[in-house]
């Protein structure tokens, strides 16, 4: 009986789940670019967890609206709800509304994927009481440019601006296309705040906004084309007809403008006249060599700062390199640049900073840098020149070739007749072709007799390594003491690089602490290192520098610093390293 009821609900509830309707229904499936959409979703229950589709190639204008209807006849209810969407196309062509979906009693309904077939605008039927201003007449999108024959790298702006008349109002606006710059150099111009100003345009006068500015230097010649900004605008059109009040009547439009596409011709530089070390640079420069010092001691360094100032296409050439002498050794540069970029183009400074390291004492000329540019405002190509700069090595080692008395008539590499056969053998060594055996050889008992005589050796390593196991204190000490000479080299190696310079230094002297001082890294305050070292018999003034530069550490690496400055770090640090190790008292 139990297997007859069940089966009779489960029966019932299929025809009440067979009952669900959710369907989805459009106005219309062919429109124009220009007309509204109406989409419906319906269902005969009240489903829950209602999920919208993605309306991909349609804009939302309106909705969701909802609907909801119930009525009872002969006994019988009925039920529908409705979720309502006015949509806009906003592109042509066959378009896919796909699924929306709802729950009803856990199970899922989803309604069919419904196909609209998009064409061109189309003429729509205008009530003569109806709107009497047209969009068409009385907005338009305009790009104005200030050169369309520009050199390559010269600058250019594009400003875009949307013109309306005093008749209609604008409440929004969306881009469709976005302008492309291809084969330019870009930059917009941000604009903080959108003005309506009023200025002339095709003889009348009209309110116009301030878009988009867009700073270009083109990098290629030829014909160059810009790729339009295109916008979907709602306005406001007023009509003929007015209110109980007396007011016009005012209605809601949509309206897509376009700035059209626009050609720029680029020309080439000249090539008379063009040096043969020029790089690329347009505009008005100033080029300047600085060195941080020319009088240097053994182990110092000095900075070599090449810069480039003026405006122009600050960033899209090279600066031109040192040549040193091989006694001197050059690092690679730190880049810089200080640009700012207006509607005038960029302007501001860009430079290489070179460090520079001599080997050996002497004096060493660093040649004469060249920089050339070409001057858009004479049309022709500028070079301007560094003067030589002499860096003198106070002390130090002497070069190689600086050690070598040289006598009138004899070459630096002749070589002496005593040397002449240096490398042929003298005396040889025969071995006998009797071999003598083995077995019984004082070879054969010594490796006999060998473990055995180690036996005492090995039993005292062991018990060796365990009393040095058993001295944990004694291990944290040496491992301490190990760190801290371990990253006191790397400080060293470290030395033209200043954050891993910095973070190997302060390493080194924290472990120095944990090893003379038996501290955990919990307890390296400042008040408790200063007491115990004072209490080991530290002087103050060793003890206070010991801080300072341990503090100096964190921030020296966020700060600029020569590599003078490095240098004096790492030997202040080995020195008071070296004052505590004979101060303190273990």
């Amino acid at each position: 009986m139990k297997k007859y009821i069940l089966a009779i609900v489960l029966i019932g509830c299929h025809s009440l789940l067979a009952q669900v309707q959710f369907e989805a229904k459009v106005s219309k499936n062919n429109l124009g670019l220009n007309e509204r959409l109406r989409v419906d979703f319906t269902m005969n229950v009240d489903g829950d967890n209602f999920i919208q589709p993605a309306f991909e190639g349609f804009r939302v204008i309106a909705g969701p609206s909802q609907q909801v209807s119930q009525s009872w006849i002969n006994g019988k209810s009925s039920f529908e709800k409705t979720y309502s969407y006015f949509l806009l196309p906003t592109q042509k062509g066959s378009l896919i509304i796909k699924q929306a979906s709802i729950e009803y009693n856990g199970q899922l309904y989803k309604t069919a994927l419904l196909k609209i077939n998009v064409t061109a605008a189309v003429e729509q039927p205008k009530d003569p009481n109806d709107i009497q201003v047209s969009a068409d007449d009385n907005i338009y999108l305009v790009a104005d440019i200030s050169k369309t024959t520009p050199f390559i790298n010269e600058p250019i702006t594009v400003v875009y601006k949307l013109y309306f008349s005093y008749n209609i109002g604008i409440t929004n606006w969306r881009e469709l296309n976005k302008p492309k710059y291809n084969d330019f150099w870009s930059q917009n111009i941000d604009i903080k705040q959108l003005v309506a100003e009023e200025g002339m345009f095709k003889g009348a006068k009209y309110r116009y906004v301030v878009l988009r500015k867009t700073v270009l230097y083109p990098q290629k010649t030829g014909k160059l084309v810009i790729e339009p900004l295109s916008l979907d605008i709602d306005v406001q059109l007023p009509t003929n007809r007015r209110n109980m009040f007396g007011q016009v009547v005012v209605t809601e439009g949509n309206k897509r403008v376009s700035a059209g596409a626009k050609t720029i011709t680029v020309k080439s530089l000249p090539e008379a006249g063009k040096p043969e070390d020029f790089s690329g640079a347009v505009g008005k420069f100033d080029f300047k060599v600085t060195p941080s010092k020319t009088n240097l001691k053994n182990g110092e360094s000095l900075d070599l700062l090449v810069s480039v100032t003026g405006s122009g296409n600050m960033k899209l050439f090279n600066l031109p390199k040192p040549i040193v002498p091989n006694s001197l050794e050059m690092y690679d540069p730190v880049h810089g640049e200080k640009v700012n970029t207006s509607l005038s183009g960029m302007t501001g400074k860009i430079s290489d900073n070179y460090a520079i390291i001599p080997q050996f004492k002497g004096n060493y000329p660093i040649k004469p840098m060249h920089f050339s540019y070409f001057d858009l405002g004479s049309g022709t190509y500028k070079t301007i020149s560094s003067p030589e700069i002499m860096i003198h090595v106070l002390d130090g080692p002497l070069a190689a070739n600086q050690n070598v008395a040289t006598t009138p008539g004899v070459s630096k590499n002749r070589v002496l007749s005593s040397e002449q056969f240096k490398f042929i053998k003298l005396k040889t060594n025969l071995l006998s072709m009797k071999k003598d055996e083995f077995f019984g050889s004082n070879t054969y008992y010594s490796l006999l007799f060998l473990p055995f005589l180690m036996l005492p050796l090995l039993v005292l390593f062991k018990k060796k390594k365990q009393a040095i196991d058993g001295d944990v204190t004694g291990n944290r000490i040496k491992m301490n003491n190990k760190l801290a000479k371990k990253y006191l080299s790397e400080a060293k190696k470290q030395i033209n690089n200043k954050d891993p310079f910095y973070v190997a230094l302060e390493k080194a002297m924290h472990n120095f602490l944990k090893a003379k001082l038996h501290i955990e890294t919990s307890e390296m305050s400042k008040s408790n290192i200063q007491e115990l070292l004072i209490s080991r018999n530290a002087s103050p003034e060793t003890v206070i520098e010991f801080i300072a530069l341990t503090e100096n550490c964190d921030q020296a690496r966020y700060a600029l610093l020569s590599s003078s400055t490095i240098q004096q770090d790492f030997d202040k640090a080995v020195l008071i390293i070296s004052d505590l190790e004979k101060q303190i008292e273990i």
